[in-house]
Order: C-alpha cells, then structure tokens, then sequence
C-alpha cells in the first residue's frame, strides 16, 4: 500500500484529497503548513509527496529544496500557481511533476501512479547506445554514427525514453504518459509526428525504419539496425 503524504493549507482541498486517495487504496498522511509537512517527511517516509507551494510559514519551494536535502521522495507540487517561471522553477528544484489547481482527483491519482513507476525503475546509466545510435542523458546530447543529431528536447526526450527500453515496444499512450506527461488527454497524432521528425533525422522512414519500428494499432519500438541494413535514407 503506498503512503502519500499531502501537505496543503486549504481545509477543503486537503480533506477532499485525503478522501479520494483513501479510497483509492492509499495510506495517506496530511500537513497543514511547511513544517509538520517536513517532519512527516522525515518521520513518516511517505513513497511520494503531494506539495502546495502556498503554505502560511514556508514557500513550498523552499519546503522542497529543504526535502530535497534529506530524502529522494518523489515530489508532485500541486498548486494555484500556473505560470512557466514557477512551473521550470519547481521542476529545478526538485520536483518530479507539476499540476496545477483545480484538478480533479483521478488527474491526481495518475499522476501519483507514473511517478511512483518512475521511482521504482531500476536507474538509467548516463550514457545509452543501441547500434549505431549513442545518448548521453547528462550531456542531452545524440550522435548517430559518430554524428551529432540536432534533436528538439521533446525529440530527446521521446528518443532516450524509447532508448531506454529498446527492443521493447511501447505503447503511444505511455509515451503520452510519460515523456507528454498527459495521464488523460492528448492525442496519439502527437506521437505519430515527433515520430514523423525522429525517423527523418534519424535517416529513416516509416516504410524503410532502421531504429523505430512501428507495431501497428499499438505503438514502437526501438532497435539496433539488423546486420547489413540499408543506409540512411538521406533527409530533405
């Protein structure tokens, strides 16, 4: 049974949250301000930690950076707070996910879920190479062949997901999930055109894949060329 621990000023939100992962099956333990919150942290040992940034004594970033300090807990921050500057600077700081208020309680739920999947997978090494193709996660950098790939970061990120799990193929809804971070919405044509621009700087089509192939109606999978595979196909 995985422990949340909630820590969240607003009586209302606090109590509707602890009822509704209750049910779900959770062991849920709840703060009030910055500080019962890291002592729960500490003395509880909660599997992921639900954290509003307005908290009356302490801003919840700090209250992160604090936690951070002490543990590896994964941290979702829920919050009113829905601009990009506080968004990139929780994520800096610390967290594992960000939702912003209102949200309903099976929104919080998934979440809850892939971070807790995230948390239980065995740690990737820095540096993944399959075939031809090398990724090196620290640096964010690609080459294929010795060559530097000039990669957005969501076309990183969707590569090194599907790198870290090679030869396994993995279904548009948890790329959705995971590298989107969209438990509910979204769509698979969001896939299939990052998809689209990978294969190209890849070298690849669809009709003629090296590295991502397509497994019809339900995702791709990612893997090293066969023995005496065709060249790259050249890009426009």
């Amino acid at each position: 049974m995985p422990k949340v621990l909630i820590v969240e000023d607003e009586p209302a939100i606090r109590t509707a949250v602890v009822r509704a992962l209750t049910g779900q099956g959770y062991a849920v333990a709840a703060a009030q301000d910055a500080v019962t919150g890291l002592r729960l942290a500490v003395s509880e040992r909660p599997d992921v930690v639900v954290l509003d940034l307005g908290l009356p004594d302490l801003d919840g970033r700090e209250v992160l950076r604090m936690l951070r300090a002490v543990s590896k807990v994964p941290v979702i921050v829920a919050t009113a707070r829905g601009s990009e500057a506080d968004i990139v600077g929780s994520l800096n700081a610390g967290a594992d996910d960000y939702l912003v208020k209102p949200f309903g309680a099976a929104q919080l739920e998934a979440r809850i879920r892939a971070v807790l999947r995230r948390a239980g997978e065995p740690a990737q090494p820095p540096v993944i190479e399959v075939g031809g193709l090398r990724i090196d996660a620290g640096a964010r950098l690609v080459s294929l062949d010795g060559s530097a790939l000039d990669l957005t970061p969501r076309e990183f990120d969707l590569l090194h997901y599907l790198a870290a799990r090679a030869g396994t193929v993995v279904t548009k809804r948890e790329l959705l999930v995971e590298v989107w971070r969209l438990p509910y919405g979204g769509a698979d044509k969001t896939v299939d055109v990052h998809l689209s621009w990978l294969r190209r700087k890849l070298g690849e089509t669809a009709q003629e894949p090296r590295y991502l192939h397509t497994a019809r109606r339900i995702g791709v999978r990612l893997a090293a060329p066969k023995p005496g595979a065709g060249e790259p196909v050249a890009g426009p």
